[in-house]
């Protein structure tokens, strides 16, 4: 089969499409034939020699996520899903190929009104942003959610399930453009946060009371505003680290307003807990994506062949929402 293969350490030009042994779905694993894949930022840190990926997973072929049909089924399987089904879902590498392997338990089916590419873009975004707003985050119906980076492929989908929710939507990007097409989404408050400086304006729009949540993609610089912006018992989410690891904190403040605080990744946990996810991803989002309630956000799609251009795409952080391949 033909996939993506990482030959190195560095950029988009580590990348190479290569002919690889097509993975065999044995025991209790489907195979599934990839018709798109999405690109994400875990990808570019993959490549970069920054995320490795876990154990069982192909070291070197990228991808988290994927739309497709089942094309095999493991003896094991017991009629959870059958050859010829339309199905995405997330793993933990290697989608950026042909063909790949998972459990079935890992796999949703594709509503009807969605095209691969389309469905392509759902599965890391939407599952991500629903399992850190409501799994971790705890966000209830009516409350007020802080979404930084609300113009990219997490953020997109995090705006689109807090307005579902009935939820006031706060978000911040680096640009006024973004934040305008975040409108159209949900987005309720739109905060152009092009140096770090979005608590005062946080506190100005919600006339001092703060948000329950924040859903972080920033991290370091980033974490002195979100404890500012917290209302009593708050709830921080960290998701992503795009300003650094490291920020100094004001323990006065997360002890004074009983803040709570939560790292997330979906690609470490073990099987159960990302099953866990996905199911009630298929619960209570797939509903919302049949009837139009949320919806996929596709920046562009690019053919496999081109695949360093997908990835310099990601890199140039000029997107909004997902880049996709076609296969």
């Amino acid at each position: 089969m033909k996939a993506v293969v990482i030959t190195g350490q560095g950029g988009p030009g580590v990348l190479e499409v290569r002919e690889v042994p097509t993975p065999e779905a044995g025991g209790d694993l489907i195979r599934v034939r990839v018709r798109a894949c999405g690109v994400n930022r875990a990808d570019l840190l993959q490549a970069r020699g920054h995320y490795p990926a876990p154990p069982g997973v192909p070291v070197d072929i990228p991808g988290l996520e994927f739309a497709g049909e089942v094309e095999a089924v493991g003896p094991a399987v017991a009629g959870q899903v059958k050859v010829g089904d339309r199905v995405f879902g997330i793993v933990a590498g290697g989608a950026q190929a042909e063909f790949l392997v998972t459990h079935p338990r890992m796999v949703v089916a594709i509503p009807s009104n969605l095209d691969f590419e389309a469905a392509a873009a759902v599965p890391e975004v939407f599952i991500t942003a629903h399992d850190a707003l409501t799994t971790q985050g705890r966000l209830a119906p009516g409350e007020r959610v802080l979404i930084h980076a609300a113009g990219s492929g997490v953020g997109t989908a995090a705006v689109q399930i807090a307005r579902a929710m009935g939820c006031t939507v706060l978000g911040t990007s680096r640009t006024a453009e973004k934040l305008e097409r975040a409108r159209a989404l949900g987005l309720d408050v739109a905060i152009v946060n092009a140096d770090g400086a979005f608590a005062d304006a946080v506190n100005e729009q919600t006339q001092g009371k703060g948000v329950e949540v924040v859903l972080d993609l920033i991290g370091g610089q980033a974490l002195a505003g979100n404890l500012a912006v917290l209302a009593k018992r708050g709830r921080l989410v960290v998701v992503g680290l795009l300003s650094g690891s490291k920020a100094e904190i004001d323990l006065g403040v997360l002890l004074g307003k009983r803040i709570m605080v939560v790292g997330t990744t979906l690609r470490g946990r073990p099987l159960e807990e990302k099953i866990a996810a996905v199911r009630l991803f298929e619960a209570q989002v797939v509903p919302w994506l049949e009837r139009g309630v949320v919806k996929p956000v596709v920046d562009s799609v690019f053919a496999l062949e081109d695949v360093r251009d997908a990835y310099s795409r990601m890199a140039s952080n000029e997107g909004f929402g997902k880049v996709i391949l076609r296969l």
